[in-house]
């Protein structure tokens, strides 16, 4: 890397970059102090004292994100009395929410987004809805929690959109919410007062959107209202038809399925992510697509909750865009996503390469790009692309790798994806700051000191 000392810009020299036209050979990327992209150069000859790095990539964005459910990992894949579903493994999650406190929440968030920087996310859509005390009482500072999920962003480098989550029912019918869901309960004005409390968060590293939990959790009165007062441009993420019990007892309720009665009762457009989204009809796979909203696809967690499989391949006909997440934390890992997005619709479809388009015909790169897109949209930050003006967030494949020496680069990602469980991703920039080298997180021995200790501290309860 050269610095300048008059502007302090900095540059990193790529054999070979993923600008948005595809693999481009010989580029040397520019950006400024502030952390965006200044210039893309071409054809650019390298100078005897740069290092020559292989490949270079945007970071993804993890469009879905419950940062404390990561204690849970690996905690609840224990077979109950009777059959197991997404339902009985809910119950377990409100055992935690009910026991967290705000620094444990920053202690667990920092260790899942290192964790996550490492292995290829370079923002992150946080879906949080642990807003008030155990006891069910608001902290002094109602965006208590909120702000300390932000400090671990700010800590480990995660660039982060915080969607503070409407949450005021248990059931459709506004059924009221649980003894277990207290921390959670919020209406459309703490909401939005949380939302105002965090302005002062807001810079080109956080953005600020919002979250309707779902259909069941939020009326479609509250949602309408809540959008209506959201500044312009800030994205809204709803979870939607993630099981087919939430799909009937829609149904059951008012006469639509959840994707439907969304359509029908609110102006869904691109400021949308639609999470999980997993039972849809043709119709819905149509209006999804043509209302330039984004599907937020979170493999591993599905698969962990047996919820289903997207429709995928006929959403990709219709032009639909989408992304990844990783939910509740099962995987931290962008090829694991992606892979896992393949690979389930081949085993639906009792296919292979499903995922291909005319003039696209590599799954992993029309799979990279698109989740690259659609995460940057769902983000609504300026990330995804290595352009002028977009935040300087890349990552660096490890060109050393038996995997990856040698390979043309329309190979890279076809053997980064589908190659073997070796973590192929070296080194990570988000800002222009380099947050990961070597595969190692710069704060990672104090941020595994603070999780452990607080892991520690959460068995004992």
């Amino acid at each position: 890397m050269s610095t300048s000392t008059s502007n302090m810009a900095q540059t990193l020299f790529a054999k070979q970059a993923l600008l948005p036209t595809g693999w481009v050979s010989q580029v040397r990327l520019h950006w400024d102090a502030s952390g965006n992209f200044t210039h893309i150069e071409t054809d650019a000859i390298p100078s005897a004292y740069e290092v020559q790095h292989g490949f270079v990539s945007p970071g993804m964005t993890n469009l879905h994100s419950h940062a404390f459910q990561r204690a849970m990992a690996g905690m609840t894949e224990i077979a109950g009395e009777g059959p197991d579903s997404f339902w009985t493994w809910r119950d377990l999650m409100y055992r935690y929410a009910l026991a967290i406190s705000p620094e444990q929440m920053q202690a667990i968030a920092a260790q899942l987004y290192s964790e996550c920087l490492r292995h290829g996310y370079t923002s992150v859509c946080e879906f949080h809805y642990v807003h008030r005390a155990p006891d069910g009482a608001f902290y002094a500072d109602i965006a208590e929690t909120a702000k300390q999920v932000i400090a671990a962003a700010n800590l480990t480098g995660m660039g982060i959109s915080m969607l503070p989550v409407l949450y005021s029912y248990a059931d459709f019918k506004q059924l009221p919410l649980r003894e277990d869901q207290r921390r959670f309960n919020t209406n459309v004005e703490q909401i939005l007062n949380i939302i105002s409390a965090l302005d002062g968060q807001r810079n080109a590293q956080v953005e600020v959107g919002v979250a309707p939990h779902s259909l069941r959790a939020a009326s479609t009165d509250q949602i309408r209202e809540l959008v209506a007062a959201m500044p312009a441009g800030r994205p809204i993420h709803i979870h939607i038809a993630e099981q087919m019990r939430e799909v009937n007892a829609c149904v059951a309720a008012t006469g639509k399925r959840p994707v439907e009665l969304l359509f029908d009762t609110q102006t869904v457009d691109e400021r949308w992510c639609l999470v999980h989204a997993t039972h849809l009809t043709q119709h819905e796979v149509a209006s999804m697509a043509v209302s330039k909203s984004v599907a937020g696809i979170c493999t591993s967690t599905e698969g962990n909750l047996g919820d289903g499989f997207f429709e995928l391949p006929d959403y990709i006909a219709a032009h639909g865009r989408f992304g990844i997440g990783t939910d509740s934390h099962a995987s931290q890992s962008v090829v694991e996503e992606i892979r896992w997005l393949e690979y389930g619709q081949r085993l639906k479809q009792q296919g292979r390469n499903i995922a291909s388009v005319k003039g696209q015909r590599r799954v992993a790169d029309f799979l990279w790009q698109q989740c690259l897109l659609g995460g940057a949209q769902a983000s609504g930050r300026n990330v995804g692309y290595l352009q002028n003006g977009c935040r300087a967030d890349f990552i660096i494949f490890d060109d050393q790798h038996p995997n990856l020496q040698n390979i043309d680069a329309a190979d890279v990602l076809s053997s980064v994806v589908f190659t073997g469980n070796d973590n192929l991703i070296r080194d990570v920039y988000v800002g222009g700051q380099q947050v990961v080298e070597a595969g190692r997180h710069r704060e990672q021995t104090q941020i595994n000191a603070n999780y452990v200790r607080c892991m520690q501290q959460l068995r004992q309860l």
